[in-house]
């Protein structure tokens, strides 16, 4: 019974410990966060301007990983050189040292008054007296978990269960350095675990030895959360991270095997032997900074190397500015960039589906469906970025130019779901069945094959010019793909009434592709409708007045 109520009192203080350090964050994030973050960003331009950004951004934080994270989305905006970054990173270990060294001095007293004034800002309506006071009250809870460790320590110096357990990690020092590191890794605190460390240490249950290799692997289990938290992220953001982590595994190393010497040697500090692991935590990280700063441009080419450069992405928008929607003709012209991208994706999907069907070759149809993706994410953006531009207010002429990018937009989705869905089956339908078209027949689809993409080209070019001439002939066109498409048709079946085995075995491809190359024809053809009403030579039905 007594051993669980030990445990409990010192899980409640590790676990008040690292509320607090969140209050810290959290409290210092919300007033002054933007500052920190552009002094963090501007404080980059040399090497010492470096190393104290890094160190002063960790000592408000109370936190190396959001200091690293930080630090990394710097690197991914190109706000920050990856040297220097490596650099910061060093500055904030050291942060994260003195915070330790700091409270280890014996203020724990002072608790409840930072608590009270912090309590005290707290109730201001000013967002950053909040914030100020958020932190302060963080700060007075990691001082009274401290001592609320050393109470929960006090009756394990006579426990023969713990005594056993650090007789075990004092005679197998790697299993202790990775003991350590997981707890670390786990509180994602290495200063947690420096100070819980130092709780163990004040009871006289630790030797110099293993006391310098647990702080080792606080050290190191410290480094491991931002490199998993930018897994995800872009290869630059991740080479700071992992750089970080190697510079620390890289001091361990070299420290481990010199952990009974080192600890003896920081005996004769004149600091209580009782704070031999914040002074170990110390030493350690100024040296490993000392060491470390000059082979900072050696480890950020290193990582380049390791970690290589994302593949390009060009499946996003790239020209739909938000900022530009105070101002519509911008706007607009950035919409009809865009749209005009979707028209050459669409292109694209033309040329691979024609390729495939004329060399009977399955390779070129597998980047439809990753283009069709793109075609209809595009087309989408397009539309919520102009309905945005809806909302402030248009005038007639606006509107209506709004309107007919948007009916492009959607005809090129609707053109990429039939080549998708309807041409790329049909010609892997052919490849896979080893199916030949008649001459006459494949030289017909071929030839429409080619028309369509030409219009396609000839309505991207009326998009952006609104050309009356183009318009009034890609209307003329489109009397004329009609005519094809009926006269090829009626071909077809006259060569399967004369028993031709081609035209019998393919003769649903044919029609079928026929049948989408005249919808697709169709749709591109729509762009010419609005240029064509305006000027009053279109009408609403085609029917002929008896």
């Amino acid at each position: 019974m007594q051993s669980t109520v030990v445990m409990i009192n010192l899980f409640g203080a590790v676990a008040l410990l690292l509320f607090g350090l969140a209050q810290i964050k959290d409290g210092v994030s919300r007033a002054f966060g933007a500052k920190l973050r552009t002094g963090l960003a501007r404080g980059t331009k040399g090497g010492i301007r470096s190393f104290f950004s890094g160190f002063v951004a960790t000592i408000a934080l109370q936190s190396s990983t959001a200091t690293a994270l930080m630090v990394a989305s710097f690197v991914e905006r190109e706000l920050m050189q990856p040297k220097m970054a490596q650099i910061v990173l060093l500055g904030a270990n050291v942060g994260t040292a003195v915070t330790a060294w700091i409270v280890a001095t014996g203020i724990e007293w002072l608790s409840p008054l930072i608590i009270l004034v912090g309590i005290g800002l707290y109730r201001r309506a000013s967002s950053s007296r909040q914030g100020l006071g958020l932190a302060l009250i963080g700060v007075g809870l990691m001082l009274l978990s401290l001592q609320l460790l050393s109470l929960a320590t006090e009756p394990m110096r006579q426990s023969p269960a713990l005594a056993a357990f650090v007789g075990l990690l004092d005679g197998a020092l790697p299993v202790a350095l990775i003991f350590s590191a997981t707890l670390a890794f786990v509180s994602s605190s290495s200063l947690a675990v420096v100070v819980l460390i130092l709780s163990l240490a004040s009871a006289g249950i630790l030797s110099p030895g293993l006391t310098v290799v647990l702080v080792l692997g606080a050290n190191l289990g410290g480094a491991i959360p931002p490199v998993l938290a930018t897994l995800q992220g872009p290869a630059t953001a991740r080479r700071v991270t992992l750089g970080n982590l190697i510079v620390r595994a890289i001091g361990c190393l070299i420290a481990m095997p010199l952990a009974g010497p080192l600890g003896d040697l920081l005996q004769l500090l004149p600091t209580p032997p009782s704070k031999l692991p914040v002074d170990a935590h110390l030493l350690f990280n100024i040296a490993l900074a000392l060491l470390a700063w000059p082979f900072s441009p050696m480890l950020s080419r290193l990582m380049t190397r390791l970690v290589r450069d994302d593949p390009a992405k060009d499946d996003g928008p790239k020209f739909l500015d938000d900022d530009a929607l105070g101002t519509p003709t911008m706007a607009l012209a950035n919409a009809t960039r865009e749209v005009l991208a979707v028209g050459d994706l669409i292109e694209r999907m033309l040329i691979r589906t024609e390729n495939a069907f004329n060399r009977d070759d399955m390779a070129p149809l597998s980047e439809i469906a990753p283009l069709e993706r793109r075609v209809d994410q595009l087309q989408q953006e397009v539309k919520l970025y102009l309905s945005k531009l809806g909302r402030t207010g248009l005038d007639e002429e606006t509107g209506r130019r709004s309107i007919v990018i948007i009916d492009y937009a959607i005809n090129l989705e609707h053109i990429g779901d039939i080549i998708e869905k309807g041409l790329c089956e049909q010609v892997r339908k052919k490849i896979a069945n080893g199916l030949a078209f008649s001459g006459d027949g494949y030289k017909e689809l071929q030839t429409l094959f080619d028309l369509t993409i030409d219009n396609l080209r000839v309505a991207q070019t009326i998009l952006v010019t609104r050309d009356f001439g183009l318009a009034r002939q890609l209307m003329e066109v489109k009397v004329n793909v009609r005519r094809m498409e009926k006269e090829s048709s009626e071909r077809h079946l006259e060569r399967l009434r004369d028993g031709r085995v081609d035209s019998l075995q393919t003769s649903s491809l044919h029609l079928d592709m026929l049948r989408d190359l005249k919808r697709i024809n169709a749709h591109i053809i729509s762009v010419a409708h609005p240029i064509l009403d305006e000027s009053g030579l279109l009408i609403e039905s085609r029917l002929r007045n008896a």
